[in-house]
């Protein structure tokens, strides 16, 4: 999904505290007096507990995660109704669509329940209640402990603490324990996780994606990334597998939508799972992301998706197999492009070097701080300095020289015929094999030999032109030099023409009976191994412990010097709330822009003979004689998205934007580009989350995909 942003630390050092107002994702459960009265000054009508109760019902009984984080969706009726961006949905619209009838191209929309497509596999968990288990889990450590020691121990407990609440709930619960603040604070999140979850309606992909790559991370916006699912429930209104007797699930809150739209200084809140941010990164980190990991992601994924898109552009069943994973991959190749962008423009590395000075002074006068934090700095920069070239290594070999897809399942396989022909019990063996047929049996859904062949070649050759002979895998010297010539095309040619990983059918039959003889001279199975063989050492040079203890004892360093401030902890896909305004902002000298955008802009784009700004001749009819009836604002616009101060990322793709009162006003699904940095270093003068507005959300399933039926089953007001 996408990202979005945060920063930590003592910036109270080098600027007012006010500036900060909104940034933070902070946990659902522990929102305190300082969060309420400073929501409550940007104009928040509800108090915290209406955010979070476990006795009654709240804001968060309507918010949904998907699988362990990917998306967010929320609750927007009383039978279940889910809304959330249309590329939360991709995947699903996707395998639902055949060339004979396209959804994804197309649209769909259900007009009753029997119409709902089922999608195998994704689940949507509801959060039941948070639990500090801080003390239980410091009580088993202590600081005589090595990293791995620690590590351990803590695992241990987080698993004894899951098994005690799964056997108190009787399974009608799942928990996780998950690590704040770098390892110094642990909270126990018990959810209810629903199983039945059906397709509703997709809008056609132009309105979905429209603007593709070129918009993408881009403001202004006049992107419908919206889609819809139902929840469905079995006896009692509990999970259960599909079953064509289960009914809607009813929930316990629900979000009403508000059709009065929104003003430049509006409050308003997310509430989703943001995945993942790196807020406490030092300046030895953003250098390497910045010298080393980022120009490595973008090389390696962009050349994957230019031999991807030839594919995909050649041959319409491919692009349709292969449309999901392109738009994935494609957004991570641009994020990257544009954090390394944000973060040297924006001197990142200087301002977090400005924190360590900082955090470094206040010890010199400290001892008891000292003792307790000094080796933080110094193990941080030892782990960066010594991993550079590692790290430079790892990616390369990760991307490029195991970046063609099938060599994620020859490494399975490769793994399970270990285990299988080691193993005696003939039972166990027989388990072992039907993990293998299971796992084949969905990987050959999104797999074209001709795409993946195209990209073995490709990457094969970077990485060899990137890394040299004698820090490669084996497999390229005793086999590729020797046998082919260090022909990387000649190989791969008898490669996918002859091992049995190419074909379903052909590796079916193999694991009906696997033999050694057999794998010991396929081609996939042998450079997987050696792969393997090859990365499993080069891991093991990255001093990890130095890593994990410099920042854990960092971030309790930064937090005791400043007990004042309220810092927030890095995303880990828990339940987290933004607050802040909906506000224009500065981009550029001399390049301001407006906090909403409108229908006019989507014929401005219009260009009918570019997939990415094509509009629907329906809508487009539609927008041009200004048919916008009740969902246009008071100067007759129909705004199609907007943008807020609100700081998510990744996993916060569908999360609902809501305003003073708790009504939904958009769906938030992207961030800005010139803050992009935003996942290490938040930046309040110019870091927005772009939603896409209710209305324009509710226009086109009224008046392009026929959903009358949705609209009637949903609750508004109409607050100005």
């Amino acid at each position: 999904m996408k990202k979005k942003l945060l920063i930590l630390i003592t910036w109270m050092f080098i600027a007012s505290t006010s500036v900060f107002a909104t940034e933070g994702m902070w946990v659902v459960a522990m929102l305190n007096k300082i969060n309420e009265a400073e929501m409550h000054n940007l104009g928040l009508k509800l108090s915290k507990e209406d955010i979070y109760n476990i006795n009654k019902a709240s804001l968060k009984d309507a918010i949904v995660r998907f699988g362990a984080g990917f998306c967010t969706g929320e609750i927007v009726s009383n039978q279940g109704l889910i809304f959330t961006n249309h590329h939360c949905a991709y995947d699903a619209i996707q395998s639902s669509s055949t060339l004979e009838n396209n959804i994804l191209k197309n649209g769909f929309c259900a007009k009753s329940f029997s119409e709902e497509i089922p999608i195998p596999g994704l689940t949507l968990s509801l959060l039941v209640r948070v639990e500090d288990v801080t003390a239980e889990i410091n009580a088993k450590l202590n600081d005589g402990m090595t990293e791995a020691e620690r590590s351990k121990t803590i695992s241990a407990a987080q698993k004894d603490i899951v098994a005690r609440i799964n056997e108190a709930e009787k399974g009608n619960y799942n928990a996780e324990v998950k690590v704040f603040y770098g390892g110094n604070e642990f909270y126990l999140f018990i959810y209810q996780t629903y199983r039945d979850i059906r397709l509703v309606g997709n809008p056609p992909e132009s309105v979905g994606k429209f603007g593709g790559d070129t918009d993408n991370w881009m403001w202004p916006r006049h992107t419908g990334d919206f889609s819809m699912l139902r929840i469905y429930a079995g006896a009692n209104n509990l999970p259960a597998d599909y079953n064509k007797e289960n009914k809607p699930y009813s929930p316990k809150h629900f979000f009403p939508v508000n059709l009065g739209g929104v003003k430049d200084g509006d409050f308003a809140m997310i509430m989703g799972y943001p995945a993942r941010t790196s807020r406490y990164l030092t300046s030895y980190g953003v250098e390497q992301a910045i010298d080393v990991q980022n120009p490595i992601l973008v090389e390696c994924l962009g050349l994957k998706l230019e031999t991807w898109k030839k594919n995909m552009d050649a041959n319409e069943g491919t692009r349709l197999m292969y449309a999901a994973k392109y738009a994935s991959t494609a957004n991570s190749w641009k994020y990257y492009i544009g954090q390394t962008r944000g973060l040297k423009r924006l001197d990142v590395a200087g301002k977090k070097t400005e924190v360590e000075e900082a955090f470094t002074k206040w010890m010199s006068g400290n001892e008891s701080a000292k003792a307790k934090y000094g080796t933080a700095l110094p193990q941080l920069k030892e782990y960066y300095t010594a991993t550079n070239e590692i790290q430079r290594k790892a990616l390369y070999a990760r991307l490029a020289g195991n970046g063609a897809e099938f060599l994620s399942l020859a490494s399975s396989i490769n793994g399970g015929l270990e285990k299988y022909f080691a193993e005696s019990d003939e039972s166990k063996k027989q388990e072992i094999l039907k993990s293998l047929r299971d796992e084949a049996e969905v990987f050959y859904v999104e797999f074209n030999v001709n795409t993946d062949h195209d990209v073995f070649v490709a990457l094969i050759n970077l990485y060899r032109s990137r890394i040299n002979a004698e820090d490669r895998p084996s497999w390229h010297s005793d086999l590729l030099d020797k046998e082919y010539g260090s022909d990387v095309s000649l190989l791969a040619n008898s490669l996918f023409g002859n091992s049995v990983l190419m074909n379903k059918n052909q590796l079916l039959r193999f694991l009906s009976n696997p033999t050694q003889e057999v794998a010991s001279k396929d081609l996939a199975l042998i450079i997987a191994k050696s792969n393997a063989s090859h990365m499993a050492p080069m891991d093991a040079l990255f001093p990890r412990e130095k890593m994990s203890k410099g920042q854990r004892l960092f971030i309790a360093g930064l937090r005791e010097m400043n007990p004042k401030k309220q810092y927030a902890p890095d995303a880990n896909s828990t339940m987290r709330i933004t607050y802040g305004k909906v506000r224009d902002y500065q981009a550029a000298d001399a390049v301001r822009y407006n906090f909403y955008t409108t229908s006019k802009g989507i014929l401005e784009k219009k260009d009918n003979s570019n997939p990415e700004f094509e509009v629907p001749d329906a809508l487009a009819k539609k927008l041009e004689n200004k048919e916008f009836g009740r969902y246009a604002n008071k100067k007759g616009e129909l705004v199609t998205c907007f943008i807020a101060d609100l700081d998510i990322t990744g996993g916060n793709s569908g999360s609902p934007t809501l305003d003073a009162k708790g009504n939904i006003i958009g769906i938030a699904f992207d961030g800005n580009w010139e803050a992009m940095s935003g996942d290490i270093a938040y930046e309040p003068a110019l870091q927005r989350t772009i939603v896409v507005d209710i209305r324009y959300v509710l226009f086109i399933v009224e008046e392009l995909m026929g959903g009358k039926n949705i609209i009637e089953e949903l609750k508004f007001v109409n607050v100005k």
